[in-house]
Protein backbone atom coordinates (compact mmCIF):
# COMPACT_ATOMS: atom_id res chain seq x y z
CA UNK A 1 0.00 0.00 0.00
CA UNK A 2 1.57 3.54 -0.59
CA UNK A 3 2.57 5.48 2.12
CA UNK A 4 -0.07 7.86 1.63
CA UNK A 5 -3.05 5.40 1.31
CA UNK A 6 -2.64 4.85 5.09
CA UNK A 7 -3.98 7.33 7.55
CA UNK A 8 -0.85 7.95 9.93
CA UNK A 9 -1.98 6.79 13.98
CA UNK A 10 -2.46 10.31 15.70
CA UNK A 11 0.21 11.61 17.22
CA UNK A 12 1.76 9.88 20.33
CA UNK A 13 0.51 11.12 23.63
CA UNK A 14 3.57 13.07 24.78
CA UNK A 15 3.17 15.46 21.34
CA UNK A 16 -0.58 15.36 21.15
CA UNK A 17 -0.30 16.57 25.00
CA UNK A 18 2.45 19.31 24.02
CA UNK A 19 0.34 20.33 20.76
CA UNK A 20 -2.80 20.57 23.05
CA UNK A 21 -1.46 22.56 25.31
CA UNK A 22 0.40 25.38 23.20
CA UNK A 23 -3.10 25.81 21.36
CA UNK A 24 -1.85 25.19 18.35
CA UNK A 25 -4.16 23.63 15.55
CA UNK A 26 -2.28 20.17 13.79
CA UNK A 27 -1.15 20.18 10.32
CA UNK A 28 -3.62 17.96 8.14
CA UNK A 29 -1.94 17.16 5.04
CA UNK A 30 -2.31 13.75 2.66
CA UNK A 31 -4.09 11.70 4.93
CA UNK A 32 -2.08 12.52 7.63
CA UNK A 33 -2.53 14.05 11.22
CA UNK A 34 0.70 16.39 11.87
CA UNK A 35 2.73 18.96 13.96
CA UNK A 36 1.92 21.99 12.36
CA UNK A 37 5.67 22.18 12.01
CA UNK A 38 7.80 21.73 7.93
CA UNK A 39 11.53 21.50 8.35
CA UNK A 40 12.66 23.68 5.34
CA UNK A 41 14.93 21.92 2.93
CA UNK A 42 18.89 23.38 2.87
CA UNK A 43 21.72 22.15 0.45
CA UNK A 44 24.56 21.52 -0.46
CA UNK A 45 23.26 18.44 2.17
CA UNK A 46 22.28 20.68 4.95
CA UNK A 47 19.26 18.85 5.41
CA UNK A 48 19.96 15.23 4.25
CA UNK A 49 18.54 11.75 5.87
CA UNK A 50 19.27 12.33 9.53
CA UNK A 51 17.62 15.73 9.71
CA UNK A 52 14.76 14.61 8.01
CA UNK A 53 14.42 11.46 9.68
CA UNK A 54 14.49 12.78 12.82
CA UNK A 55 12.26 15.47 12.15
CA UNK A 56 9.71 12.94 10.38
CA UNK A 57 9.95 10.55 13.49
CA UNK A 58 8.79 13.95 16.14
CA UNK A 59 5.60 13.83 13.94
CA UNK A 60 6.60 16.81 11.75
CA UNK A 61 7.39 17.10 8.11
CA UNK A 62 11.13 16.04 7.46
CA UNK A 63 12.48 17.50 4.40
CA UNK A 64 15.72 16.21 2.09
CA UNK A 65 17.42 18.75 -0.03
CA UNK A 66 18.15 17.46 -3.45
CA UNK A 67 21.12 19.39 -4.54
CA UNK A 68 24.42 17.45 -5.08
CA UNK A 69 23.02 14.80 -2.52
CA UNK A 70 26.53 12.34 -3.10
CA UNK A 71 28.39 14.70 -0.52
CA UNK A 72 27.23 12.41 1.63
CA UNK A 73 28.12 9.25 0.37
CA UNK A 74 32.33 8.65 -0.01
CA UNK A 75 31.87 5.69 -2.06
CA UNK A 76 29.65 8.29 -4.77
CA UNK A 77 31.91 10.88 -4.05
CA UNK A 78 34.75 8.74 -4.94
CA UNK A 79 33.49 7.12 -8.47
CA UNK A 80 32.97 10.88 -9.58
CA UNK A 81 36.73 12.33 -8.57
CA UNK A 82 39.03 13.49 -10.78
CA UNK A 83 36.72 12.82 -14.07
CA UNK A 84 38.56 15.26 -17.13
CA UNK A 85 35.85 18.23 -17.71
CA UNK A 86 32.87 17.15 -20.33
CA UNK A 87 29.80 15.52 -20.96
CA UNK A 88 31.12 11.91 -19.37
CA UNK A 89 31.78 13.53 -16.12
CA UNK A 90 28.36 15.15 -16.00
CA UNK A 91 26.85 12.16 -16.77
CA UNK A 92 28.48 10.64 -13.93
CA UNK A 93 27.76 13.14 -11.48
CA UNK A 94 24.15 13.55 -12.43
CA UNK A 95 23.79 9.21 -12.07
CA UNK A 96 25.60 9.31 -8.35
CA UNK A 97 23.57 12.25 -7.36
CA UNK A 98 20.07 10.31 -8.57
CA UNK A 99 21.26 7.23 -6.68
CA UNK A 100 22.10 9.58 -3.49
CA UNK A 101 18.31 10.59 -3.56
CA UNK A 102 17.63 7.21 -3.45
CA UNK A 103 19.61 6.50 -0.62
CA UNK A 104 18.83 9.02 1.35
CA UNK A 105 14.95 8.42 1.21
CA UNK A 106 15.39 5.16 2.64
CA UNK A 107 17.59 6.17 5.17
CA UNK A 108 15.19 8.89 6.09
CA UNK A 109 12.36 6.53 6.06
CA UNK A 110 13.81 4.08 8.48
CA UNK A 111 14.80 6.89 10.88
CA UNK A 112 11.20 8.16 10.90
CA UNK A 113 9.97 4.81 11.88
CA UNK A 114 6.22 5.48 9.58
CA UNK A 115 6.16 8.58 11.48
CA UNK A 116 5.63 11.96 10.29
CA UNK A 117 5.68 12.62 6.73
CA UNK A 118 8.96 12.76 4.31
CA UNK A 119 9.52 15.45 1.85
CA UNK A 120 12.31 16.26 -0.36
CA UNK A 121 12.78 19.89 -1.61
CA UNK A 122 14.08 20.40 -5.26
CA UNK A 123 14.62 23.76 -6.42
CA UNK A 124 13.02 24.29 -9.94
CA UNK A 125 16.31 26.36 -11.36
CA UNK A 126 18.34 23.21 -10.92
CA UNK A 127 19.46 21.23 -14.46
CA UNK A 128 18.35 17.94 -12.80
CA UNK A 129 14.90 19.26 -11.53
CA UNK A 130 12.89 16.42 -13.69
CA UNK A 131 14.88 13.90 -13.26
CA UNK A 132 15.36 14.54 -9.12
CA UNK A 133 11.79 14.94 -8.69
CA UNK A 134 11.33 11.39 -10.67
CA UNK A 135 13.77 9.72 -8.83
CA UNK A 136 12.38 10.83 -5.31
CA UNK A 137 9.07 9.30 -6.89
CA UNK A 138 9.74 5.90 -7.77
CA UNK A 139 12.01 5.93 -4.26
CA UNK A 140 8.48 6.40 -2.40
CA UNK A 141 8.83 9.99 -1.28
CA UNK A 142 5.98 11.54 0.36
CA UNK A 143 5.88 14.70 -0.59
CA UNK A 144 7.64 17.24 -3.24
CA UNK A 145 8.42 20.86 -2.55
CA UNK A 146 9.43 22.92 -5.19
CA UNK A 147 10.59 26.77 -5.05
CA UNK A 148 13.21 28.11 -6.72
CA UNK A 149 10.72 29.30 -9.46
CA UNK A 150 7.38 28.66 -10.39
CA UNK A 151 6.81 24.12 -11.03
CA UNK A 152 4.21 24.51 -13.77
CA UNK A 153 5.45 20.94 -14.77
CA UNK A 154 5.23 19.29 -11.60
CA UNK A 155 1.65 17.87 -12.07
CA UNK A 156 3.27 16.24 -14.98
CA UNK A 157 6.19 15.05 -13.59
CA UNK A 158 4.31 12.95 -10.98
CA UNK A 159 1.41 12.05 -13.30
CA UNK A 160 2.21 8.29 -12.39
CA UNK A 161 2.33 8.70 -8.63
CA UNK A 162 -1.24 10.19 -7.59
CA UNK A 163 -1.34 10.04 -3.93
CA UNK A 164 2.31 11.83 -3.97
CA UNK A 165 1.63 15.86 -2.44
CA UNK A 166 3.08 18.16 -4.67
CA UNK A 167 3.64 21.49 -2.69
CA UNK A 168 5.18 24.66 -4.54
CA UNK A 169 6.78 27.62 -2.66
CA UNK A 170 5.91 31.28 -3.73
CA UNK A 171 5.79 34.09 -2.22
CA UNK A 172 2.30 36.26 -2.92
CA UNK A 173 -1.04 35.96 -3.75
CA UNK A 174 -0.03 36.31 -7.62
CA UNK A 175 1.66 32.90 -7.74
CA UNK A 176 -0.48 31.11 -5.71
CA UNK A 177 -3.45 32.30 -8.39
CA UNK A 178 -1.17 31.52 -10.98
CA UNK A 179 -0.02 28.02 -9.81
CA UNK A 180 -3.40 26.90 -8.87
CA UNK A 181 -5.10 28.42 -12.52
CA UNK A 182 -2.29 26.22 -14.52
CA UNK A 183 -2.97 23.31 -11.90
CA UNK A 184 -6.31 22.96 -12.67
CA UNK A 185 -6.02 22.91 -16.30
CA UNK A 186 -3.89 19.34 -15.69
CA UNK A 187 -6.32 18.44 -13.11
CA UNK A 188 -4.53 18.33 -10.14
CA UNK A 189 -4.11 20.74 -7.00
CA UNK A 190 -1.38 21.64 -4.79
CA UNK A 191 -1.55 19.28 -2.04
CA UNK A 192 -0.17 22.32 -0.04
CA UNK A 193 1.44 25.48 -0.68
CA UNK A 194 4.76 27.25 1.38
CA UNK A 195 4.14 30.55 1.60
CA UNK A 196 8.21 32.16 1.71
CA UNK A 197 8.45 35.75 3.10
CA UNK A 198 11.57 36.89 0.98
CA UNK A 199 12.74 39.61 3.74
CA UNK A 200 12.64 36.69 6.09
CA UNK A 201 13.96 33.74 4.71
CA UNK A 202 17.16 32.37 4.22
CA UNK A 203 18.88 31.26 0.85
CA UNK A 204 17.37 32.08 -2.39
CA UNK A 205 14.50 34.47 -2.12
CA UNK A 206 11.09 34.21 -3.92
CA UNK A 207 11.72 38.20 -4.77
CA UNK A 208 12.92 39.31 -8.81
CA UNK A 209 15.47 41.94 -6.76
CA UNK A 210 17.15 42.64 -3.75
CA UNK A 211 14.96 46.32 -3.90
CA UNK A 212 11.72 44.60 -3.94
CA UNK A 213 12.30 42.06 -0.56
CA UNK A 214 10.63 44.78 1.69
CA UNK A 215 7.47 45.07 -0.96
CA UNK A 216 4.26 44.92 1.20
CA UNK A 217 2.63 42.50 -1.08
CA UNK A 218 4.93 39.62 1.00
CA UNK A 219 3.94 40.52 4.13
CA UNK A 220 1.87 37.88 6.22
CA UNK A 221 -0.20 40.00 6.71
CA UNK A 222 -1.43 40.18 3.45
CA UNK A 223 -0.15 37.06 1.07
CA UNK A 224 -1.81 34.70 4.03
CA UNK A 225 -5.22 36.45 3.57
CA UNK A 226 -5.30 37.75 0.36
CA UNK A 227 -4.62 33.68 -0.95
CA UNK A 228 -7.38 32.33 0.97
CA UNK A 229 -9.74 34.70 -0.61
CA UNK A 230 -8.41 33.49 -3.90
CA UNK A 231 -8.64 29.81 -3.25
CA UNK A 232 -12.59 30.50 -1.98
CA UNK A 233 -13.56 32.61 -4.73
CA UNK A 234 -12.05 29.99 -6.96
CA UNK A 235 -14.63 27.16 -5.60
CA UNK A 236 -11.54 25.29 -4.58
CA UNK A 237 -13.48 22.47 -2.62
CA UNK A 238 -10.96 21.05 -0.69
CA UNK A 239 -8.36 22.95 1.48
CA UNK A 240 -5.34 24.11 0.95
CA UNK A 241 -3.15 24.08 3.60
CA UNK A 242 -0.69 27.06 3.45
CA UNK A 243 2.43 26.92 5.51
CA UNK A 244 4.38 29.81 6.17
CA UNK A 245 7.75 30.22 5.73
CA UNK A 246 10.57 32.44 7.23
CA UNK A 247 11.31 33.99 10.73
CA UNK A 248 9.44 31.90 12.40
CA UNK A 249 10.98 30.93 15.91
CA UNK A 250 8.31 31.02 18.35
CA UNK A 251 5.51 29.21 19.16
CA UNK A 252 3.89 32.70 19.49
CA UNK A 253 5.02 33.22 15.45
CA UNK A 254 3.14 30.35 14.94
CA UNK A 255 0.43 30.79 16.64
CA UNK A 256 0.12 34.67 15.36
CA UNK A 257 0.46 33.05 11.42
CA UNK A 258 -2.27 30.24 12.39
CA UNK A 259 -4.76 33.29 12.77
CA UNK A 260 -4.68 34.68 9.93
CA UNK A 261 -5.57 31.35 8.16
CA UNK A 262 -1.87 29.46 8.01
CA UNK A 263 -2.29 25.81 8.60
CA UNK A 264 1.45 25.55 9.57
CA UNK A 265 4.75 26.91 9.20
CA UNK A 266 8.14 25.71 8.04
CA UNK A 267 11.60 26.77 9.62
CA UNK A 268 15.26 26.29 8.09
CA UNK A 269 17.79 27.62 10.35
CA UNK A 270 16.56 26.77 13.48
CA UNK A 271 16.65 22.91 12.25
CA UNK A 272 19.75 23.50 10.63
CA UNK A 273 21.52 23.57 13.99
CA UNK A 274 20.67 21.36 15.81
CA UNK A 275 22.24 17.97 16.91
CA UNK A 276 20.64 15.82 13.92
CA UNK A 277 21.40 18.02 11.58
CA UNK A 278 23.75 17.17 8.67
CA UNK A 279 26.08 19.56 8.20
CA UNK A 280 29.44 20.16 10.35
CA UNK A 281 29.39 21.08 13.65
CA UNK A 282 31.40 24.55 12.80
CA UNK A 283 28.79 24.95 9.98
CA UNK A 284 26.34 25.14 13.08
CA UNK A 285 28.46 27.46 15.21
CA UNK A 286 28.23 29.70 12.92
CA UNK A 287 24.70 29.72 11.72
CA UNK A 288 23.64 30.01 15.92
CA UNK A 289 26.17 32.70 16.67
CA UNK A 290 25.68 34.37 13.15
CA UNK A 291 24.03 38.44 14.71
CA UNK A 292 21.68 40.18 12.66
CA UNK A 293 24.71 43.08 11.37
CA UNK A 294 26.62 40.11 10.37
CA UNK A 295 24.07 38.94 7.91
CA UNK A 296 24.04 40.81 3.93
CA UNK A 297 21.71 40.13 0.79
CA UNK A 298 23.65 39.22 -2.50
CA UNK A 299 22.41 38.18 -5.78
CA UNK A 300 23.22 34.56 -6.44
CA UNK A 301 24.29 32.87 -9.33
CA UNK A 302 21.17 31.83 -10.38
CA UNK A 303 20.19 35.67 -10.87
CA UNK A 304 17.76 35.36 -6.91
CA UNK A 305 18.49 37.43 -4.24
CA UNK A 306 19.73 35.72 -1.65
CA UNK A 307 20.36 36.00 2.69
CA UNK A 308 23.62 34.53 3.79
CA UNK A 309 25.91 35.35 6.69
CA UNK A 310 29.32 37.43 6.73
CA UNK A 311 31.73 35.07 6.39
CA UNK A 312 35.23 36.34 5.09
CA UNK A 313 34.38 34.76 1.74
CA UNK A 314 31.52 36.80 1.74
CA UNK A 315 32.71 39.95 2.47
CA UNK A 316 35.97 39.27 0.17
CA UNK A 317 33.41 38.51 -2.61
CA UNK A 318 31.29 41.26 -2.05
CA UNK A 319 33.92 43.64 -2.35
CA UNK A 320 35.15 42.57 -5.77
CA UNK A 321 31.39 42.06 -7.06
CA UNK A 322 31.19 44.79 -9.53
CA UNK A 323 34.28 44.21 -10.60
CA UNK A 324 33.69 40.59 -11.23
CA UNK A 325 30.24 41.73 -12.84
CA UNK A 326 31.77 43.92 -15.40
CA UNK A 327 34.07 41.37 -16.53
CA UNK A 328 31.04 38.85 -16.52
CA UNK A 329 31.39 36.49 -19.73
CA UNK A 330 30.03 32.54 -21.11
CA UNK A 331 32.58 30.34 -19.89
CA UNK A 332 33.00 27.09 -22.35
CA UNK A 333 32.33 24.66 -19.83
CA UNK A 334 30.57 24.24 -15.74
CA UNK A 335 33.88 24.38 -13.54
CA UNK A 336 32.13 21.90 -12.04
CA UNK A 337 32.01 19.59 -14.75
CA UNK A 338 28.01 19.46 -14.37
CA UNK A 339 25.30 22.19 -14.65
CA UNK A 340 23.93 22.55 -11.13
CA UNK A 341 21.82 25.03 -12.05
CA UNK A 342 19.93 25.89 -15.23
CA UNK A 343 20.88 29.21 -15.30
CA UNK A 344 24.51 30.06 -13.69
CA UNK A 345 25.48 33.89 -14.00
CA UNK A 346 29.30 32.55 -13.87
CA UNK A 347 28.99 29.49 -16.38
CA UNK A 348 27.14 31.83 -18.30
CA UNK A 349 28.63 34.86 -18.20
CA UNK A 350 25.18 36.91 -16.91
CA UNK A 351 25.84 40.38 -15.87
CA UNK A 352 24.28 41.45 -12.36
CA UNK A 353 24.27 37.85 -11.49
CA UNK A 354 26.29 36.27 -8.81
CA UNK A 355 30.06 35.58 -10.43
CA UNK A 356 31.01 32.40 -8.17
CA UNK A 357 30.54 29.21 -8.04
CA UNK A 358 27.74 28.17 -6.10
CA UNK A 359 28.22 24.64 -5.46
CA UNK A 360 31.99 24.92 -4.02
CA UNK A 361 30.84 27.77 -1.99
CA UNK A 362 28.21 25.33 -0.21
CA UNK A 363 30.10 21.84 -0.19
CA UNK A 364 32.81 24.05 1.95
CA UNK A 365 29.88 25.28 4.12
CA UNK A 366 28.55 22.02 4.69
CA UNK A 367 32.13 20.78 5.89
CA UNK A 368 32.31 23.47 7.81
CA UNK A 369 35.20 25.78 5.85
CA UNK A 370 34.34 29.25 7.27
CA UNK A 371 36.89 30.58 4.96
CA UNK A 372 35.78 29.43 2.19
CA UNK A 373 31.94 28.57 2.79
CA UNK A 374 28.91 29.86 1.57
CA UNK A 375 26.20 29.81 4.94
CA UNK A 376 22.70 30.90 4.15
CA UNK A 377 20.73 31.65 7.24
CA UNK A 378 17.33 33.27 7.58
CA UNK A 379 16.23 36.44 10.40
CA UNK A 380 15.91 36.35 13.55
CA UNK A 381 17.55 34.74 16.75
CA UNK A 382 16.68 30.96 17.48
CA UNK A 383 15.01 29.58 19.95
CA UNK A 384 18.09 28.70 21.74
CA UNK A 385 20.50 31.14 21.15
CA UNK A 386 23.95 29.73 20.08
CA UNK A 387 23.75 26.69 21.76
CA UNK A 388 23.35 23.40 19.38
CA UNK A 389 20.15 21.09 21.03
CA UNK A 390 18.00 18.27 19.68
CA UNK A 391 15.39 18.11 17.31
CA UNK A 392 13.03 16.93 19.94
CA UNK A 393 14.11 19.94 22.29
CA UNK A 394 13.55 22.63 19.40
CA UNK A 395 10.33 20.68 18.59
CA UNK A 396 9.08 20.84 22.14
CA UNK A 397 10.21 24.48 22.17
CA UNK A 398 8.20 25.62 19.17
CA UNK A 399 5.04 24.40 21.02
CA UNK A 400 5.64 25.86 24.44
CA UNK A 401 4.29 29.80 24.68
CA UNK A 402 6.42 31.96 26.02
CA UNK A 403 4.90 32.09 29.60
CA UNK A 404 5.59 28.42 30.08
CA UNK A 405 9.18 28.71 29.11
CA UNK A 406 11.52 27.90 32.21
CA UNK A 407 12.93 31.36 33.61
Amino acid sequence: MNTLEAVAPLLEARLAALLARSGLAPLRLAGRTLLPLVQGGMGVGVSAHRLAGAVASEGGVGTISSVDLRRHHPDLMARTHGLPPGEAAKQAIDEVNLEAISREIAAARAAAGGRGLLAINVMRAVSAYAPSVKRALEAGIDAVVVGAGLPLDLPDLAQDHPHAALVPILSDARGVQLIVKKWERKKRLPDAIVIEHPRLAGGHLGAARIADLHDPRFEFENVIPQSLAFLRSAGIEREIPLIAAGGIRSCEDIARVQALGAAAVQLGTPFAVTTEGDAHPEFKRVLAEAREDEMVEFTSVAGLPARAVATPWMRSYLRIEDKLQAVAHPKARCTKSFDCLAQCGLRDGTPGWGQFCIDNQLAAALRGDVKKGLFFRGVGALPFGSQIRSVRELIERLLTPAALLPA
